[in-house]
């Protein structure tokens, strides 16, 4: 009897050994592993601050900011006062033109403007090789049909125009020009001076960030191969 009981609290013995030696264990794995996350937290800290304390961080920072509110306060109220004057005045003005152009971009009808921009730069083309190419390639955006940037235009100016694309001169697209420019200075021009981004510029506010769901591809002269071009009126 005295044998068994012995042998009974031998193994109760070792059972809270185990149970010791097991809470040690655990204990120790939590506490390693609290220890480990509170080491790579402070490391993080610590890479953060040196982060922010590099010069060139906060020289990019700076710069960032003050690029973006020169081109904010750029326009003085007295000067956009002006363009609601006349549609001339409005794209004769290079911060106009491009106040006008951000807005189309939110009617999705900026095809309009880079169109009578287009045309613009070709009055300026200088011999028949350079006419020819820079005719071809408007042709090809705004006017054909299905063309990526088409133009709204009656059925019988751009037939004028299709037949006469093979020998185009300098009066090839003064039918389409004046009339695309028609429609935005009775249409666009008007809802222009209504709209956000005309108050702004006028009042003196900062500008709105402008929403727009898709890009336009703007009109530049590097769709034409080899022309030289007179950008200066360009955005």
């Amino acid at each position: 009897m005295e044998t068994t009981l012995l042998f009974f609290s031998q193994i109760n013995m070792c059972e809270s050994k185990e149970k010791t030696f097991f809470k040690l264990i655990h204990g120790s794995g939590k506490e390693e592993t609290s220890k480990e996350a509170k080491i790579r937290a402070k490391e993080k800290r610590n890479r953060l601050s040196l982060l922010v304390q590099k010069p060139e961080f906060h020289e990019d920072t700076c710069s960032s900011r003050s690029g973006h509110l020169a081109k904010e306060t750029r326009v003085s109220p007295e000067e956009a006062v002006k363009w609601g004057e006349s549609f001339d005045k409005l794209l004769s003005h290079r911060d106009g033109l491009e106040a006008f152009t951000r807005f189309l971009k939110t009617e999705f009808s900026e095809e309009n403007i880079e169109f009578w921009i287009a045309c613009e730069d070709f009055k300026k083309s200088k011999g028949p090789q350079q006419i020819h190419l820079k005719a071809k390639a408007i042709y090809e955006k705004f006017i054909k049909t299905d063309a990526p940037k088409e133009v709204n235009l009656d059925f019988h100016t751009k037939e004028v125009i299709t037949k006469s694309i093979t020998q185009p001169t300098l009066h090839s697209f003064d039918a389409a020009q004046s009339r695309v420019y028609q429609l935005m200075e009775q249409d666009s021009y008007t809802r222009f001076l209504k709209s956000d981004i005309y108050l702004d510029l006028i009042e003196g506010r900062p500008q709105r960030p402008t929403n727009l769901r898709r890009r336009s591809r703007s009109f530049t002269c590097n769709e034409f191969q080899d022309v030289q071009s007179d950008v200066a009126i360009w955005l």
